[in-house]
């Protein structure tokens, strides 16, 4: 069992005082295999290189030992902590984010227990129109312009295209300089 709604809260607190963005919390598997995931970035970049996780990683995981120990379970049993950038093919969880990757593709679901906003269909996939208030738009390939209202998106997410990668600011290649190649290497690369 967990307070989802208090572990987003602290998280964020967390991420802000990092001077990241949160982008999505997630708790996931049963018994002792479950993991809270969390994706968050730099808003300078898009993204998270793996200092900056790790650091988020720290902070996040000594508040909620902190608060552990003073008998405030917000995750009651054991779980993996789990911090990474959104990356390329990144979910959309906020509404900036459908404002962000217009003409891009994605693939959107809508809950089941939502009104379908076309027939019977829970699933667009087309590119991003963008967002007007609460209505996310979508030029679906099978339907044309869809307009879906935003608290009826149960995930969403940029499909992986050749146009996205040319998009995307490219990852740190801080340290990439530094790399030596051994003999060993070398060889590997010969054969």
């Amino acid at each position: 069992m967990a307070d989802l709604t208090r572990v987003i809260e602290l998280v964020e607190k967390e991420a802000t005082a990092s001077g990241f963005d949160l982008v999505r919390v997630k708790l996931f598997g049963q018994d002792d295999e479950r993991t809270l995931q969390i994706m968050a970035e730099d808003p300078a970049t898009g993204q998270l290189v793996i200092e900056q996780c790790m650091a988020l990683s720290r902070r996040i995981s000594n508040e909620m030992d902190a608060r552990e120990e003073a008998g405030d379970d917000l995750i009651y049993g054991p779980y993996r902590l789990e911090v990474s950038s959104p990356g390329i093919d990144r979910p959309l969880t906020r509404a900036k984010d459908y404002a962000n990757w217009v003409g891009h593709e994605a693939r959107i679901n809508i809950s089941k227990d939502a009104e379908a906003p076309v027939g019977n269909r829970r699933t667009f996939h087309g590119d991003l129109i963008g967002i007007d208030g609460e209505l996310v738009a979508i030029e679906d390939r099978k339907n044309g312009r869809v307009d879906i209202p935003l608290d009826t998106i149960h995930s969403a997410k940029l499909v992986l295209t050749d146009k996205l990668i040319k998009a995307t600011v490219p990852l740190d290649t801080t340290g990439a300089d530094e790399i030596i190649e051994t003999e060993d290497d070398l060889q590997e690369q010969e054969d």
